[in-house]
């Protein structure tokens, strides 16, 4: 009887170590500017597009842009960073205030992305630029709900 109960343990902890070890593999990590242009390995990196430097072939489906450092004060002495994207362009890519690509370098001086997230807070927007507020919006709900 005590043997099941030291065979159900080895397999209990077993399968933890095994999900432990899963679930960090596919995580991946946010990294800088400099860090993404060195690394060999998948990374995510955030950064405003300069719309300046954006090529897309429709025959080859790849969009090719720059994106610098969105924490840059000045954005000429940013440190930048050449991306290249296979795949469809976002419907709202020239609107996007920055984006997340997720990929690797390419040892050849771009990063390579497999995954594009575009960032666009506009959607948020009232039309006078201000952002909403979610209390004032839950208020609001609430009293219509109850009248």
């Amino acid at each position: 009887m005590r043997a099941k109960y030291i065979i159900g343990g080895v397999i209990i902890v077993a399968f933890l170590v095994w999900g432990t070890t899963a679930f960090f593999q596919t995580t991946i990590q946010y990294v800088s500017l400099e860090e993404a242009a060195a690394s060999d390995q998948t990374v995510q990196v955030m950064g405003k597009i300069d719309f300046d430097l954006v090529n897309y072939d429709s025959d080859e489906s790849r969009l090719e842009f720059v994106i610098y450092d969105a924490e840059a004060e000045d954005e000429t002495t940013a440190r930048r960073l050449d991306v290249v994207y296979y795949g469809v362009v976002p419907g709202n890519f020239d609107q996007a205030t920055s984006v997340v690509v997720k990929g690797k370098n390419d040892g050849q001086g771009s990063f390579v992305a497999d995954q594009m997230l575009v960032k666009c807070p506009s959607k948020y927007q009232g039309e006078g630029g201000e952002y909403q507020d979610g209390t004032l919006h839950d208020e609001a709900v609430e009293a219509a709900s109850e009248a």
